[in-house]
């Protein structure tokens, strides 16, 4: 992976969000990054997020991801016991000038988010006209 590419902050577990107008805990998905010849690849583990409630915002160098889980209900049963914890998820990455911005895509499937981040390729040479005036 080329250096200074995608920046990660080693974390885990809940985070505290003072905005948030939910009152709900916000986990930090798990992801797993890796390189292709030309992308980089994100694999975000989101268990019961899809597409609808996932948003991804690039904003400057920041690339934040977000999902927002409704309660599942289990049909008019109560929990007896359950060790997975219900929660929203945030995630925030920096995003070096080394990605084409344009060309980034998201795929989600089976509680997994798959962001794709093109490599920019090298500058091009090319031939500038001059105009008169």
């Amino acid at each position: 992976m080329e250096k200074n590419t995608l920046n990660v902050e080693k974390n885990s577990g809940e985070r505290q969000v003072a905005e948030r107008t939910r009152d709900r805990r916000t986990y930090i998905p798990r992801v797993d990054i890796y390189e292709t010849g030309n992308d980089i690849v994100i694999l975000a583990d989101m268990p019961e997020a899809d597409e609808k409630s996932v948003t991804l915002n690039l904003d400057k160098d920041v690339l934040t991801i977000e999902a927002s889980i409704e309660e599942e209900h289990m049909g008019g049963h109560t929990a007896f016991y359950s060790e997975y914890g219900l929660g929203d998820y945030y995630r925030a990455f920096t995003v070096s000038d080394a990605i084409d911005r344009e060309k980034i895509e998201a795929r989600m499937k089976d509680g997994v988010l798959r962001v794709v981040l093109p490599k920019a390729g090298p500058a091009k040479a090319r031939k500038i006209s001059v105009n008169a005036g």
